[in-house]
């Protein structure tokens, strides 16, 4: 090993990609390239025998995962390894099962050198980076379900508070934050789930979301 480089592992069976990445990173001074696997197998195995590794480049649809609560476990195996998954193409459902195990870093196999970089770093500080064809995509996402939602005639104050809600706000600390009491609160909340027909609070987020009340990208992220 290097001290003081960046320690890399690439996953993907696709040669003129890790061709690629593997030049990449070779000839990027601050980086070392630890090895490559073809396989979730050689994947594990190289993590075992590379413990040190900070960054794994990874396309998870190449590699022979048994499923991506597969992935989530080598990431809670190995806590100090970093995932960016480089990828050809991703369902908006999948980088909601992505973020949900803590993978927030997604970039297109046509992403340009600087932007690759980028990802890394971002990766690397524990920071959210998707390529600009992604965040697309969850814009995208979000109008679908805006234009298809049917609208429901809540009160301004009605609005808010679903909003709050759907941002993971107790009933309490709603009540602090617009100065009003716990019982008027919950008058609000029980209006509220009246009017929608809805009986839970994961409901009203979904709710918030298509009608736009709080940021589906947020959510995905």
């Amino acid at each position: 090993m290097n001290p003081g480089k960046i320690n890399i592992l690439i996953a993907d069976n696709q040669f003129l990609i890790t061709d690629t990445l593997v030049r990449i990173v070779e000839s990027t001074e601050r980086l070392n390239f630890i090895g490559l696997a073809e396989s979730a197998e050689e994947l594990r195995s190289l993590l075992a025998k590379h413990p040190e590794t900070n960054l794994v480049i990874t396309d998870y649809h190449l590699l022979d995962f048994s499923g991506l609560d597969e992935l989530e476990r080598m990431k809670h195996a190995h806590p100090t390894t970093k995932i960016l998954i480089l990828t050809n193409q991703v369902k908006v459902n999948e980088i909601n099962e992505f973020s949900k195990a803590g993978i927030k870093n997604i970039v297109y196999k046509t992403a340009g050198y600087q932007e690759l970089l980028n990802a890394i770093d971002f990766t690397l500080q524990g920071k959210k980076y998707y390529s600009d064809e992604i965040l697309d995509l969850l814009i995208e996402n979000k109008t679908e379900r805006d234009e298809v939602i049917a609208p429901v005639l809540l009160t301004p104050t009605e609005i808010e508070i679903t909003r709050l809600i759907a941002t993971g706000m107790t009933t309490k600390e709603i009540a602090s934050e617009k100065h009003v009491s716990f019982h008027t609160v919950m008058a609000h909340r029980k209006n509220i789930f009246r009017k929608l027909n809805i009986k839970n609070t994961s409901e009203l987020i979904m709710y918030a979301i298509k009608a736009g009340l709080i940021d589906n990208i947020e959510y995905y992220i």
